[in-house]
């Protein structure tokens, strides 16, 4: 008792911790690299082609990442997160790379940005079941919610500011210069990534010398039997699934009805991210969240109240204060609900159950994007909001349920 005393005061917090600095500087690098890129990807797609062209061009991504992403998961607890991510961020500053260098010396046609798409989409594949595998090898379980909340930060620090760096270079050079500002930052993570001292795993039993396939059914079979994994990825579905279309869809379909105009959208989005944003100051400065799952169910259960009321403001500043509580909501949610599923899960298998969870919100939850425009013509954006409301709702009465079978918690 008293050695685990000691060893909890000796734990250094995450914010303090140079391994954590370390990784959160490269994710830092890496996401606003991507910022950056989607940003110089979209204005020369634009540029050299008609706008379906361009959409196209920005799609290609999707086909591969929901495919193998899976497959991801496998590689990333067979070769280790680390490996993975430096492997992915140094193919990324490549490509990148030279694709600026050919943009410097001709104008290449829509092919070859579709297959610097294709690339990025086989590449975020394996990158985002490993960078999510790689915090519990970083730091210590009770520092999980503390680094899910430096995580959101700079998640929203890339989106922040990849957006006017990218425009910037844009604007100064052309898309030539931008594409090089993004292969520059994918190459700053590279040496932040090589000087990581990764925590030991436990022994594994788990043989390493089947198939890829073997893995990975292994993987869904250890997913399967957990009382609290298995049912939480349902609750990352239904979560993402009431969400994602009233904040994309609908978002643009109940500002066109209001007046409210492009700049409504902008509001609300700034008002979003400013919520999500502070929810991972909190969990920064926080750190250590009591009942942790319940919390989690309760703020996606009352999240889904604030996105059923947005329906129904009258007033673009009404509807940005709502916005700005769903972002903290969900926030706080969405970090609790990661660090419960690093907590719970067995560290051989975290690359493989990262990656269902990855599929469930960023493979499946889209295809509600055209159920949701067909469902707004039907029926009205009201109903359509309150429908999404209701199955947010249900993911978190699902959360509480799960993590109260076992009174799941994050580590004090």
């Amino acid at each position: 008792m008293t050695a685990t005393a000691t060893a909890a005061a000796t734990t250094r917090p995450a914010h303090r911790d140079p391994q954590v600095l370390r990784w959160l500087g490269a994710y830092t690098a890496s996401t606003l690299g991507d910022s950056v890129y989607h940003l110089a990807l979209s204005w020369t797609a634009v540029s050299s082609g008609t706008p379906a062209q361009a959409g196209l061009v920005m799609a290609v991504s999707a086909v591969p990442r929901a495919l193998l992403m899976l497959f991801g998961g496998v590689i990333a607890d067979r070769l280790g997160p680390r490996r993975v991510v430096i492997a992915s961020d140094t193919v990324r500053c490549l490509v990148v790379l030279g694709l600026a260098a050919v943009l410097f010396l001709t104008a290449p046609g829509l092919w070859a940005l579709a297959g610097v798409a294709l690339v990025f989409g086989v590449v975020d594949a394996l990158f985002l079941p490993a960078v999510g595998a790689l915090p519990p090898r970083v730091t210590e379980r009770d520092q999980l919610a503390r680094v899910q909340g430096m995580r959101g930060l700079s998640h929203r620090l890339g989106s922040v500011l990849g957006g006017p760096l990218g425009g910037l270079a844009v604007a100064l050079g052309g898309p030539a210069p931008a594409f090089g500002v993004a292969g520059l930052l994918f190459a700053l993570s590279i040496p932040l990534l090589s000087g990581l001292r990764l925590r030991p795993l436990p022994a594994v039993d788990e043989a390493r010398d089947g198939t890829a396939l073997r893995d990975l059914a292994d993987g869904l079979r250890y997913l399967r039997g957990q009382r609290v994994l298995g049912p939480l990825m349902i609750v990352v579905l239904l979560g993402d699934l009431g969400f994602v279309g009233p904040f994309n869809v609908g978002l643009a379909v109940l500002a066109d009805q209001r007046g409210w105009g492009a700049s409504g959208i902008g509001w609300i989005l700034a008002g979003f991210g400013a919520g999500a944003g502070a929810a991972s100051l909190l969990l920064t400065v926080g750190g250590r969240v009591p009942r942790a799952g319940a919390v989690s169910g309760w703020t996606m259960t009352l999240g889904a109240v604030a996105i059923g009321a947005l329906a129904f403001a009258s007033q673009p500043a009404v509807a940005v204060a709502v916005a700005l509580v769903v972002g903290l909501l969900a926030g706080l949610s969405g970090s609790l609900c990661n660090a419960l599923l690093q907590t719970e899960c067995d560290p051989a298998y975290l690359g493989r159950v990262t990656a269902v969870s990855g599929l469930m919100s960023l493979g499946l939850a889209p295809l509600s994007f055209p159920l949701t425009g067909a469902a707004i013509e039907l029926w009205g954006i009201e109903p359509v909001y309150v429908a999404s409301a209701a199955v947010c709702a249900l993911a978190g009465l699902c959360s509480l349920a799960v993590t109260a079978v076992r009174r799941a918690e994050l580590p004090r």
